[in-house]
């Protein structure tokens, strides 16, 4: 054999092999990768039909809290090791904007989702769920005490409601965060009496600061734990999961949200196109997907969080045991993103020291 018919036969070899596996590889399924806040969850089945109605797998990316999760997207910006990025709320959407991580996508499902939420007019991010932090009170413990229920943040001040309140700290919770945005929107940063003087007098009152959401709730609130803090801040789908999860079944939910004007803060969760990716079109997709009435509709008992799709449905339980507030406090995104680490770094100075 010469050594031409060595060659040609070596390249014949090497081309066949390749086309093997481009051969092989066509079959499997491309990846979009989806990267979210550890709360992130859907049902199998309805991101199954996803996939099969686009030949894609979705790979979902956990990455920690929803700041984690969008500071480690802002750290691998140059190289995003994700095409689609869940998570960023209103609490963190200035920061989000002002890094320039997003694309932007003007999605067709957007004519079905109040203007309300659509709070970012370059459509770099869109609005996906909405959620009110609230204070939850133990309905047993109230009656048994004949307390009145507080209908202002205000009122927790008042010596009868003293050692009851548990609540997060802002600087590791995002309710925490959310509440401690409430009261800076009820309060204001200047004046004679301020947010800081408020915190003030809750910490002279009794108010326990736990790290995160998971402690306050299962391990210092009275319905849910053995603990003897009948107040918590927590969430309006709060009650409907206690009833949903109990067991034993119960008929009624043990605890209400409180949604007297201003003692809650809505939550809108957003959904972006991450920079860099190489699917922008299924990027697209997902991002549609997500706001669709499949993904809309299972969302509620999966995050307990309400769609931001108006034509999507609620489950009962929802609205039997869970109420809307009307009038939530409220604080421009950009106000937050300016101010956030300052107005933590003065809450812990006096509440905490």
């Amino acid at each position: 054999m010469t050594w031409r018919l060595v060659l040609i036969f070596i390249l014949s070899a090497l081309f066949t092999s390749g086309c093997a596996g481009a051969t092989e590889d066509s079959t499997e399924p491309t990846e979009v990768r989806l990267m979210t806040h550890d709360s992130f969850d859907v049902s199998e089945e309805v991101i199954a039909a996803f996939e099969a109605e686009n030949g894609v797998s979705v790979v979902v990316l956990p990455s920690g809290d929803a700041g984690s999760a969008l500071n480690q997207a802002i750290l691998t910006q140059k190289a995003p090791i994700a095409d689609v990025f869940f998570g960023v709320d209103n609490t963190f959407m200035g920061r989000a904007l002002a890094e320039d991580i997003f694309m932007a996508y003007e999605s067709p499902l957007l004519a079905e989702i109040p203007d309300a939420f659509e709070l970012d007019e370059t459509y770099r991010l869109l609005p996906v769920d909405v959620g009110d932090v609230c204070l939850n009170y133990d309905k047993t413990y109230f009656a048994d005490n004949s307390l009145p229920v507080p209908e202002s943040l205000a009122a927790l001040t008042d010596p009868i409601y003293a050692d009851q309140l548990v609540v997060q700290n802002p600087a590791t919770s995002s309710p925490g965060l959310a509440f401690l945005l409430a009261t800076i929107a009820n309060f204001g940063t200047e004046g004679d009496y301020t947010y800081l003087d408020y915190w003030a007098d809750l910490r002279a009152n009794g108010v326990l600061v736990t790290n995160d959401w998971t402690d306050a709730y299962y391990g210092q609130f009275s319905v849910a734990s053995d603990g003897n803090r009948p107040l918590v801040v927590s969430y309006a789908t709060s009650p409907p999961a206690e009833v949903i999860f109990a067991d034993p079944p119960v008929e009624t939910a043990p605890s209400v949200a409180i949604t007297a004007p201003g003692t809650c803060f809505r939550q809108v969760e957003f959904v972006g196109i991450l920079n860099g990716t190489d699917r922008p079109e299924l990027a697209q997709k997902l991002v549609d997907f997500m706001l669709s009435k499949p993904f809309q509709e299972d969302m509620p008992l999966r995050m307990f969080v309400y769609p931001a799709n108006e034509t999507a449905g609620v489950p009962a339980e929802f609205s039997v045991w869970s109420t809307t507030p009307t009038d939530p406090a409220n604080l421009p995104s950009a106000e937050i993103d300016a101010n956030r680490e300052s107005w933590i770094e003065a809450w812990r100075e006096v509440v905490l020291q």
